[in-house]
């Protein structure tokens, strides 16, 4: 799972705690926790970071965690249902997201939910000594 996170450093209960207390309880991100439909096991994440409430936009994250749970929908329907909350909770008119251009699963599920790549931005990254294409998408909802 983590082959395809920018950030690539293992997760420990401190780090989580650290972000919590410097993201989440300051208003920084907003995220939960994704459940299987039936039964209450925990299968993954979603989050908005850097949530810009000037400019009505914030960064969306996702990631499945359970081996068993990937390409079962899922992320998409995470991604509905973020989505509404941020359109209609948080107010935002502008979600992006980075994807590495290789995650075909995650960009076709990304492209179900209703995000739209941005043609001319993508970037390089490198992790673990190997260059990486990063591309970009984006979901807009119109002003009232």
């Amino acid at each position: 799972m983590r082959r395809n996170f920018v950030y690539q450093e293992p997760f420990t209960q401190e780090g989580h705690r650290n972000w919590i207390r410097t993201q989440i309880e300051p208003g920084h991100a907003v995220q939960f926790i994704i459940c299987e439909k039936f039964g209450d096991r925990a299968v993954g994440s979603v989050y908005f970071r850097d949530i810009d409430e000037e400019k009505r936009c914030a960064e969306y994250g996702i990631f499945i965690g359970e081996d068993d749970a990937l390409g079962k929908g899922y992320g998409t329907r995470a991604a509905e249902l973020a989505l509404a909350y941020a359109f209609e909770k948080l107010k935002l008119r502008t979600v992006f997201l980075r994807v590495f251009a290789d995650n075909t699963g995650a960009r076709r599920s990304y492209e179900k939910a209703g995000f739209q790549l941005i043609k001319d931005k993508q970037e390089n990254v490198v992790i673990n000594e190997v260059v990486r294409e990063m591309v970009f998408y984006e979901i807009k909802i119109e002003k009232d």
